[in-house]
């Protein structure tokens, strides 16, 4: 067992976090970091914080932003300025992945987040925070629920009227917005309105959005569990149906931080499903028809998982080099020479396979490949209910044969 104490360990890097009040609301740790470090790195606006006292060498975080000025003199005494909690949607974040925690120390202030549920009087355990700087404004799609209260960090002052813009398009008109500039600072300001007649007043770069999400009654209803609608969906047929889909994804059974290899792709929509599951769950989608990627750009936006990446090509030489998945979905492709194979190989131990099947050599080739690799394989077949004359009928779709398979956590690399 090993107990550290506090302070026990020499650090060379100290994050300060900074409020709106600057240097004055700092504390004795803050203020003698900044004191006796040699460098300190920064943006403008914290940088011009900071009094003459602080003798240090300042320099301005680098356009395009890179964490060189910081690691380039790992061992000398160098502090970096953050707003608020730097653990937070912050650079504290982004160091704490290239520096070892035993030499860094990081001092952080009441965060934006913080302050704004104060404000509110919104319990901030039970508030989904969010950022949009420098991240894409759909990632909003994904929270969007009636009942639930986001607090979003914008870019600039042209945020809140992009993400009013986005609550209106997805009928979410009625939400109740406050814009809240400058917090814990001398020129706090708050702009309250709602998303369907937001007039976009000016406000401040440096703000942070609340909002209280409240759906038009005729607003999609978009769980978070598998088996969205197949309007969500822009397709040109090439779709894993609604039941299907959720069949699927229970047994690729995401779990958070892992990686998907939707192979085939299609509309991409087991992709963006399994991403939905989770904000940390990622996914890789590789598929070759122009038309089909564009299908997937629309809807992993519209569906709120636009850091799913796409990969233009076909399997298996798109594969190639690719980051090995936790868990892999074949859509299509399954009959291609090698797509299998190629799959198994880079798949993880313990990892989950899925592939789908709909034609008689499709299922050919699972039934033989299982022959050598195990798993099971499932028959669905799924009927609705469709008009006959003045009665009613089954539709019977298409059967799908679906093969599941664990790697062996002993497998060979």
């Amino acid at each position: 067992m090993a107990i550290e104490q506090r302070g026990s360990m020499e650090s060379w890097l100290t994050v300060v976090g900074l409020g709106e009040d600057g240097f004055k609301g700092l504390g004795k740790q803050a203020r003698r970091a900044l004191l006796g470090a040699t460098r300190i790195v920064g943006g403008q606006r914290q940088l011009d914080l900071l009094p003459a006292c602080i003798r240090g060498e300042r320099q301005r975080w680098p356009s395009p932003f890179s964490l060189e000025p910081v690691l380039a003199h790992r061992g000398t005494p160098v502090c970096v300025l953050a707003s608020g909690d730097p653990m937070l949607f912050g650079v504290g974040a982004s160091l704490a992945r290239q520096v070892p925690s035993a030499e860094m120390s990081i001092i952080p202030a009441p965060s934006s987040c913080s302050l704004a549920a104060a404000r509110m009087g919104w319990p901030l355990q039970d508030v989904v925070t969010l950022s949009v700087v420098a991240r894409p404004v759909a990632a909003l799609n994904a929270q969007l629920f009636s009942g639930v209260r986001l607090l979003v960090l914008s870019n600039d002052r042209h945020s809140p009227a992009m993400i009013a813009a986005l609550l209106r398009e997805r009928g979410f008109g009625p939400s109740r917005i406050s814009v809240l500039e400058h917090l814990g600072g001398d020129a706090e300001r708050r702009v309250d309105g709602h998303a369907g007649d937001w007039c976009d007043p000016p406000v401040a770069d440096l703000n942070l959005i609340a909002i209280e999400c409240l759906a038009e009654p005729n607003a999609p209803r978009l769980s978070r569990l598998a088996g969205l609608p197949d309007s969500a969906f822009q397709h040109d047929g090439q779709l894993t149906k609604r039941d299907v889909r959720a069949i699927t994804l229970a047994r690729l059974a995401p779990v958070p931080g892992e990686l998907l290899w939707d192979v085939g792709a299609g509309s991409g929509s087991i992709g963006i499903e399994w991403m939905r599951a989770h904000p940390s769950c990622r996914t890789l989608a590789i598929e070759a028809d122009d038309g089909r990627q564009r299908l997937i750009e629309h809807n992993r936006d519209t569906l709120g998982v636009p850091g799913l990446q796409l990969i233009r090509g076909s399997a298996p030489l798109a594969l190639a080099g690719l980051e090995r998945p936790d868990a892999i979905f074949i859509g299509g492709g399954v009959t291609r020479e090698g797509v299998l194979d190629a799959c198994w190989t880079a798949l993880k131990p313990g990892g989950r396979l899925v592939a789908n099947a709909v034609t008689l050599q499709s299922e050919t080739t699972l039934m033989a490949w299982r022959e050598t690799h195990g798993g099971e394989l499932t028959r669905i077949h799924i009927a609705q209910a469709q008009p006959l004359g003045d009665f009613d009928t089954w539709r019977q779709a298409l059967p799908i044969t679906l093969l599941d398979v664990v790697k062996p956590l002993d497998a060979a690399p």
